[in-house]
């Protein structure tokens, strides 16, 4: 399969949301929508930076507040939310010092994982067609989900396997969301999706002196914004893409570069025991309960 974001479709008619949509990965999937006459929500916690990069934007875009890490801010979120057509939920932290969100939760965990399971819950019942969900290859870097202490209250926090502890869930929830549909008599399709690596700001707020050089490691090991963004868009606005398939590229032994094809991922990825108690956890420490 060849495919780039020139193969996508008019989508005139259609609404997307998007978050973390004011930069990376997020501002070239509004750009492209958007240029394919899309209308585009951009979910920021930052509106000013967000609302920059919209007036700079050809076509129909307009940004609407989120913050992932505050579960309030997600519930009034959904509720200033009309029908639309597809989510993409593209927001996240990387390897980020030990934090808290305002609930409570591990900050990687909170924001990727819970933040997104929140949101998609609470617009279910608008969404029209499809949810798509940017998983990471680093979903594979951890031995286990421990699901028993998914909040670090228990064990000694390191940054990386905590990323990848949420990495893991966001592409085990997207499974198990697609499962619902399809066992439900909703039309409805959800997918994960990696994009592999890219040089953006995800690879810069460690707080570290890695900060000065990871992002250009980045850029040298895996490809550019526009090409790393081509998965989600693919999943996105592609008809017939086959939801079981993890969406990314392939390239190399890490999968870091490379056209959209079906990715490889973990044998623990696959555990739909696994995702089920994620799920039920999920919906215990959120307090957000699915219609499906």
């Amino acid at each position: 399969m060849s495919w780039s974001s020139l193969d996508i479709p008019d989508l005139t008619g259609q609404t997307f949301v998007v978050t973390g949509a004011n930069g990376g990965l997020g501002t070239v999937i509004t750009r492209v929508l958007a240029q394919k006459n899309a209308k585009v929500l951009m979910a920021c916690r930052n509106t000013d930076s967000a609302q920059r990069i919209a007036d700079g934007l050809i076509g129909d875009v307009e940004v609407r507040k989120l913050d992932l890490s505050d579960l309030t801010s997600i519930r009034e979120f959904a509720r200033s939310i009309e029908n639309f057509d597809v989510l993409v939920n593209n927001a996240g932290v990387m390897n980020v010092p030990f934090g808290r969100t305002a609930d409570g939760f591990e900050t990687q965990f909170g924001v990727n994982h819970l933040g997104h399971f929140a949101l998609t819950g609470l617009l279910l019942d608008k969404i029209a067609d499809r949810v798509v969900t940017l998983s990471s290859i680093a979903h594979g870097h951890t031995p286990k989900l421990w699901i028993d202490d998914l909040n670090y209250e228990g064990r000694r926090y390191q940054r990386n396997l905590a990323y990848a502890q949420s990495k893991l869930a966001n592409l085990m929830f997207a499974r198990e969301l697609n499962r619902r549909f399809e066992a439900s008599d909703r039309p409805l399709r959800s997918y994960g999706v990696h994009p592999g690596v890219s040089g953006t700001d995800l690879f810069t707020r460690t707080e570290t002196i890695a900060d000065r050089f990871a992002k250009m490691g980045a850029s040298l090991a895996g490809h550019p914004p526009e090409n790393a963004a081509e998965s989600a868009l693919f999943a996105a606005t592609t008809t017939d893409a086959d939801p079981e398939v993890f969406w990314g590229p392939t390239g190399g032994i890490t999968q870091s570069r490379g056209p959209v094809r079906a990715a490889r991922s973990s044998k623990l990825s696959k555990d739909a025991v696994m995702w089920r108690r994620l799920w039920d956890k999920s919906q215990l420490m959120t307090g957000v309960t699915y219609s499906v």
